[in-house]
């Protein structure tokens, strides 16, 4: 049901990326080699088993199967990965940052634990991280907020609140779609083919000669096929890829899309419920549209740093 949803992961990932940053280091010559070079920086087996805790929440002392624990490894290895994309980015591009700010922010953060009557000490140990990298994620945060000072004016907000209205409306729908996969790789005669056979089926479904459902449980190459392509509901922003859900949102209720090009491939989408939610006030959710730029802006500079990287990677 959920097999084309985003995962949680990522934007827990790229929430993450401030809040559980690594201390980066170049590995020692003659150590383990590492996990993975990002750049030219290395990220270790300890950079990654720390990462791991922290999604865990706990030191990994957990007994794991060993599928979870490779999948824990691909999750902490891509958050780590964009975090070093992220300080690399931050370090050519981020405005310098006095020290005495970091310490300012050390500072409140320590007032803080010791009025619930915790420490340093204890922060680091339940957040699964060192003083060291507290320091890091705090520079990074301060440097991130300086970065976007003068690119989000109060226009900009004004404008990603409109074009993502029924997001903060809490506007849900429900949709079926049949996919058809389509290789990176695939020469431009495939692509045609797969978009020509969802064009065919989308003729006959939208003339009543086909039933959307039975279509799905066919052709769409997809767990949800045998649940004729329900994908149950979700929300306009991060629960599914962008661009599907920006095509499902601007269906109305039964009808049925043109083809939608993702990277899983190429869908046709119907909606087959929507509930409207409850208009919102941009006044009074400016900070959530402004926490939402601020991720979205993350992700986007993730993205573009992904690009052009060297990355190599050497999971065991």
């Amino acid at each position: 049901m959920r097999a084309y949803r985003r995962t949680l992961g990522i934007v827990a990932g790229a929430a993450l990326l401030l809040g559980a940053a690594r201390a980066a280091a170049q590995t020692p010559m003659g150590t383990a080699k590492p996990v993975a070079v990002v750049n030219g920086e290395t990220i270790s087996a300890a950079d990654m088993d720390g990462a791991i805790a922290q999604i865990l929440r706990t030191p990994s002392t957990v007994e794991l199967t060993e599928t979870k624990r490779r999948q824990l490894q691909v999750q902490a290895l891509g958050i780590l990965i964009d975090d070093v994309l992220f300080k690399q980015f931050l370090r050519q591009n981020g405005p310098r940052i006095d020290p005495a700010e970091v310490e300012k922010m050390m500072a409140g953060l320590e007032a803080g634990l010791k009025a619930d009557g915790k420490t340093l000490k204890d922060y680091c140990r339940e957040n699964c991280q060192t003083e060291a990298q507290v320091r890091a994620s705090t520079l990074s945060m301060l440097q991130w907020q300086a970065y976007l000072k003068n690119r989000l004016t109060e226009a900009d907000l004004k404008r990603y609140y409109d074009e993502n209205r029924a997001f903060f409306d809490d506007v849900h729908v429900r949709a079926s779609h049949i996919v058809l996969h389509v290789q990176p790789a695939a020469t431009e005669a495939e692509r045609q083919a797969a978009r020509n056979k969802l064009l065919e089926l989308r003729q006959k479904i939208v003339a009543n000669q086909l039933d959307f459902a039975e279509a799905a449980k066919k052709y769409s190459e997809c767990p949800s096929a045998p649940k004729g392509g329900d994908l149950g509901q979700f929300e306009r922003k991060f629960d599914v890829d962008e661009t599907f859900a920006r095509a499902a949102f601007a269906l109305k209720v039964g009808e049925v899309s043109d083809v939608v090009q993702t990277d899983f491939g190429l869908h046709l989408i119907k909606v087959t419920e929507r509930t409207p939610g409850k208009p919102s006030d941009f006044a009074k959710v400016k900070d959530h549209v402004l926490e939402m730029c601020d991720l979205e802006m993350r992700m986007a500079v993730i993205a573009q740093q992904r690009q052009k990287a060297r990355i190599e990677v050497n999971l065991p």
